[in-house]
């Protein structure tokens, strides 16, 4: 068995010119990394306040305005703040508005100038109704006379032959502006207007006239009015019966039967009111 050669001996460390170092205490190292370690983070912490407080006249999150989508995707953009609960809300659209009464300086007269007074209207209607009694005052007596709504001091009055609209100051005036209201004579729902002779008002032409009942059908016919109701208040429009859709209104201060129009001017045209006779 062959022979391990000897390994020199291991001599003490003081023996090997090595000593221990005497002039430190153990464990120094570990104390001097703990203390470096806390000044780190008492440095973190002061870092950390300073920062905070810097930014303390930020808004809070809750504070700041949402964010939205702007313009294209991936953009955003602040939302503008929303407006206050207090504003007033618009009215809504498509609610209808009474349109504005005509007056007489807004119209362009064909009659002349109109008078200073005249009497107050109500809303107008897209068109007179048809089939229906007017909610105006009826005169009290059977002879009534007939009063323009844009002229009030000038009424349905006969002048040779042919009805026009004429003040009624004297007797004779006011004979002449005063008829008998009578059953229609071709529909009795309706109004005929007899004259004191005994004659009736009917169109013939297109123009008011009054003329003596021939007995024919269509004399009933043409002296035959039916009152709808009118765009001012307390006044009728008057429908033919053989003519639909034509009314009698006044135009140069003659009476005539045009077709309806909704113009101011053909609306406030077309009303009468009907009073008690003047004569």
């Amino acid at each position: 068995m062959p022979e391990l050669p000897s390994r020199p001996p291991q001599l003490p460390p003081w023996e090997s010119s090595w000593a221990p170092d005497g002039s430190r205490v153990p464990g120094t190292r570990r104390l001097w990394l703990a203390g470096a370690l806390a000044l780190a983070v008492v440095v973190a912490t002061v870092t950390a306040i300073s920062a905070g407080g810097d930014r303390s006249g930020e808004a809070s999150p809750a504070e700041r305005p949402p964010l939205a989508l702007a313009d294209g995707p991936g953009l955003l953009s602040l939302v503008s703040a929303p407006a206050s609960a207090s504003a007033s809300p618009k009215p809504l659209s498509g609610t209808p508005s009474a349109p504005a009464t005509p007056t007489a300086s807004a119209t362009t007269r064909r009659d002349g100038p109109a008078p200073a007074s005249t009497a107050p209207a109500a809303p107008a209607e897209s068109a007179p109704g048809h089939g229906t009694s007017p909610d105006a005052p009826r005169p009290s007596a059977t002879w009534v006379s007939l009063r323009s709504v844009n002229y009030p001091d000038r009424y349905w009055q006969v002048s040779d032959g042919l009805v026009k609209l004429g003040p009624a100051g004297s007797g004779p005036e006011r004979r002449e502006a005063t008829f008998r209201l009578a059953g229609g004579l071709a529909d009795a729902s309706c109004h005929s207007f007899a004259t004191a002779d005994g004659g009736y008002l009917r169109h013939r032409g297109f123009l008011l006239r009054a003329e003596p009942d021939d007995g024919s059908v269509l004399f009933r016919q043409d002296a035959t009015f039916c009152p709808r109701v009118s765009a001012h208040a307390g006044a009728v429009v008057l429908e033919s019966v053989n003519h639909p859709g034509r009314f009698l209104r006044h135009q140069n201060f003659q009476l005539r039967l045009d077709p309806y129009q909704s113009g101011d001017l053909y609306v406030a045209d077309s009303a009468f009111r009907l009073v008690d006779g003047l004569a």
